[in-house]
């Protein structure tokens, strides 16, 4: 029973450490969001998405709200976004995303974290390459006819379309198109009334790297330190 539990009690903190950094990214969004385009999410589209990917991650309107009203705020913390590129072990690339009020801070701690676990920093340019830039929208497939929305999607940047699966084995729409064409997108789906489950711009991998089950795991860890850090938002990778 002992094992059993502190097992259980192990998933559990997990899952909640997992939860509170998802909170702490939407946080940072929806104060860059409100800096660059006020705290009416009516005429703020950037803040709309936010507050989709909010609701997709189960965060409390309380706090969404209490977001904004900090973002709205004289004192609020103003964040740069800045991306670091990066070579984990066994020539894996990584395109890490931050939000951070001290990128001294930041590239100090991330180099730090990458070449501790095997990897190290590349230049501006060596690994973007591998990666494409891309909006990627993710519906509830319930109700809607795909080959039908395929159709009037293409005429608005769609690029890819295919079904997948969320973190709790929920269906999904996987929906992609040109980072330039995120705008369209988002306004051609609210023109059908449909919302998105999440809106992300992801940095998609065009070069995969295989790799054996240990070597993957080596990196995979890496990625999971890089992603505890407080001012990293997302890491991207090129693992298969």
């Amino acid at each position: 029973m002992g094992r059993i539990f502190e097992v259980r009690k192990a998933t559990m903190f997990a899952r909640w450490n997992r939860m509170a950094k998802q909170f702490a990214r939407i946080a940072k969004d929806i104060t860059i969001a409100v800096k660059s385009g006020g705290p009416d999410p009516s005429s703020n589209p950037a803040l709309r998405r936010v507050i989709q990917n909010a609701r997709a991650v189960n965060m409390p309107k309380d706090k969404v709200e209490a977001a904004i009203k900090r973002a709205s705020g004289r004192d609020a913390t103003h964040y740069h976004e800045v991306h670091y590129e990066a070579y984990a072990p066994h020539g894996v690339a990584l395109l890490i995303e931050a939000a951070t009020d001290n990128p001294t801070r930041t590239v100090a701690a991330v180099r730090n974290i990458v070449t501790k676990n095997g990897g190290n920093l590349a230049t501006s340019g060596s690994v973007a390459f591998l990666f494409k830039h891309m909006g990627v929208f993710r519906l509830a497939p319930a109700g809607i006819d795909q080959d039908e929305l395929e159709l009037y999607l293409i005429d608005h940047g769609l690029e890819e379309m295919g079904e997948s699966t969320g973190e709790n084995g929920e269906p999904q729409l996987v929906i992609r198109c040109a980072f330039e064409d995120f705008g369209k997108m988002q306004e051609a789906l609210e023109a059908r009334g449909i919302t998105p489950l999440s809106a992300e711009h992801e940095y998609v991998c065009t070069v995969p790297t295989e790799l054996p089950e240990a070597q993957a795991q080596e990196v995979l860890a890496l990625i999971d330190k890089l992603e505890q850090d407080d001012d990293v938002q997302r890491v991207f990778h090129t693992l298969a």
